[in-house]
């Protein structure tokens, strides 16, 4: 990370009438690829080797975020993060130019207020809980919604009181981009006369420390007209609510978390919960992260289960190289790909590796 002082110093030169508070500017980033195998990625059982899009190890990106010191312990900030694609160089999260976040904000000891995109409390929630995290092979690929948590038009809030965490989001139009799929769901909200149109609320409590940490969540949208996911009316509303914890045994980490879905679309109804467990266990330059994960269906036999294990050798502080391997296991109807945005066809099973290469900056 590069702070960018010079044009701080010359707005200050230029204003010297008037007193200049202190503050940076940040380029920072990461950059992830590697080429993945799945198995049965077609109807016909057929195989392909690929560069994954959407993420490796983690996500790609590269970000700007500013602060500046107010006096009497406030600061203002802002972040602007834009997600890309390593294999053809577009953005992310449907394409927008600052996807993985674009927002303002200001920050004391009573926590953090912030306007703008923004991940909202169900992607706050399993940070520490989640080893994998959005990892080409992890429950982002069982619910893709978990990476995507992000609203739109949103006016957030986070808290840390000696441990204790509260959080929330508001959102007056949770998704205005419309390129499809989770990240873009065309649901741009702020429709007079209908106050219910694409809101969505999520909300945090939990505790923290060094040894262990329990949170749970609860996250509430509301569709439109046109909105994907089947929440084509405002009455329509997809509900997540979450459980999640970690607990450290010296060095290794132990997570697990719980999450229940209630979608009352246009279609029907649908319920289901995804449970997680995983560890990670660092060994001098190797980490090696594990997870097993399963969601029932309610009421239906398309259960998923997946098995994954990641190798990581840090070859610096910055970079590293990681090897993982994975399984996912479809019943009944179940298409849920190992990959995060791949293809399977329905009650077949994937086997996957990846070989990748992870750098920040």
């Amino acid at each position: 990370m590069k702070p960018i002082h010079g044009a701080l110093a010359l707005a200050c030169g230029v204003a010297a009438s008037s007193a200049c508070a202190q503050g940076s500017v940040q380029v920072y980033g990461l950059v992830d690829s590697g080429l993945a195998h799945i198995t049965h990625a077609d109807a016909a059982g057929n195989s392909v080797t690929k560069v994954p899009s959407l993420t490796s190890s983690l996500p790609s990106r590269i970000g700007f975020r500013g602060t500046e010191d107010l006096g009497n312990g406030l600061q203002a900030f802002f972040v602007l993060e834009n997600g890309l694609s390593l294999d053809n160089g577009t953005a992310g999260q449907g394409g927008r130019l600052f996807g993985r976040a674009a927002h303002v904000g200001l920050k004391g000891a009573w926590g953090t207020l912030t306007v703008g995109r923004q991940v909202n409390m169900t992607f706050m929630s399993s940070i520490k809980s989640d080893v994998m995290g959005p990892h080409l092979f992890s429950i982002s690929s069982i619910d893709l919604y978990i990476p995507n948590a992000r609203s739109d038009n949103a006016i957030g809030y986070m808290g840390n009181f000696n441990g204790f965490m509260v959080g929330a989001t508001y959102s007056v139009g949770r998704d205005a981009a419309s390129a499809g799929g989770p990240a873009a769901t065309n649901c741009p909200g702020e429709v007079p006369g209908n106050s219910k149109a694409c809101r969505q609320y999520t909300a945090l409590v939990g505790y923290e420390s060094k040894g262990w940490g329990l949170n749970a969540t609860y996250d509430r949208m509301n569709g439109n007209t046109g909105a994907g996911g089947g929440l084509t009316s405002s009455d329509n509303t997809d509900i997540r609510t979450t459980v999640n914890a970690y607990l450290m045994l010296g060095a290794t980490k132990i997570g697990a978390g719980a999450m229940d879905r209630e979608t009352r679309a246009a279609t029907g109804q649908v319920e289901s919960v995804l449970y997680y467990l995983g560890a990670s266990r660092p060994f001098g330059a190797f980490t090696l992260d594990a997870q097993v994960a399963k969601r029932n269906a309610k009421n239906s036999a398309d259960d998923v289960t997946l098995y994954v294990a990641r190798l990581s050798y840090a070859l610096s502080k910055r970079t590293a190289i990681h090897a993982s391997v994975g399984r996912m296991d479809n019943d009944g109807a179940s298409a849920v790909a190992l990959d995060a945005g791949g293809t399977v066809a329905p009650g077949m099973s994937q086997n996957g590796v990846l070989l990748g290469l992870r750098h920040s900056f």
